[in-house]
């Protein structure tokens, strides 16, 4: 085996890999890292012809997260696709923290299942049929007297803004100073619903459901616009105009 060093940064981790990162199990690893630092040596991290992770995904987060530059790698520049994919799932077998998604997404059943990965599956399907669930949407119960401005809360802002007299300032920087305390004010998007369901015109709604403070199922003119801009075909200068 050619066992190599590399900097950290040249690594790249792989989108797909179907492990889950257990954080009990990372933060030993990281730990195993620095106090014994010959195992990266002796386990180098596996990479394609393209220094894209095989095996060694958690490795490589925890070097970073470490601040360690240089690492020891093999890089496997023969291997097919499907010999990829199966060196994956083989060098992750004896974990066991599989990200199911990704998982069942990419990768066969079937070849999980000769590679030693037992896919779970609900066998009682009947029981799904009786599950109970809450709306997802929020329907208020008791029309409230609330005007528009009774959602937001300015105290806190107002005090971070009056603090700022304190400081020797232009009027430029108080002025950008005001835009960052911004985060200060709150909003109440209980009463923004109420508001929204009980006392806003139409022309109240559709501005407030541009700006998303309502969850609404309208398309494209709502909540979920980001969504189907893809399903869609929208550019982006054409949904901007929307």
């Amino acid at each position: 085996m050619n066992i190599k060093k590399i900097k950290v940064n040249k690594l790249k981790p792989n989108p797909d890999n179907p492990r889950y990162i257990n954080k009990d199990k990372y933060n030993k690893l990281k730990k195993s890292i620095k106090e014994f630092p010959k195992m990266l040596r002796m386990r180098p991290i596996i990479v394609d012809e393209n220094y894209v992770v095989l095996g060694g995904n958690m490795r490589l987060k925890a070097l970073k997260e470490l601040g360690i530059e240089e690492t020891y790698y093999l890089q496997e520049s023969d291997l097919k696709e499907k010999e990829k994919e199966e060196f994956i799932i083989k060098d992750n077998v004896g974990y066991g923290d599989w990200a199911w998604i990704i998982l069942t997404d990419k990768w066969d059943v079937k070849k999980l299942d000769d590679w030693g990965v037992k896919v779970p599956t609900i066998k009682n399907t009947e029981l799904l049929s009786g599950l109970k669930y809450e709306p997802l949407y929020y329907e208020p119960k008791n029309e409230p007297n609330i005007s528009l401005k009774d959602c937001i809360n300015f105290t806190k802002y107002e005090k971070k803004i009056e603090a700022l007299n304190e400081y020797s300032l232009t009027e430029e920087q108080k002025e950008i100073l005001k835009i960052f305390a911004y985060r200060f004010i709150k909003i109440d998007f209980e009463s923004v619903a109420n508001y929204y369901y009980f006392n806003a015109n139409e022309e109240e709604k559709k501005a407030m459901e541009r700006l998303r403070l309502v969850l609404t199922d309208n398309g494209v003119n709502g909540f979920i616009e980001d969504d189907l801009i893809k399903i869609l075909g929208f550019t982006d200068v054409e949904f901007k105009n929307k």
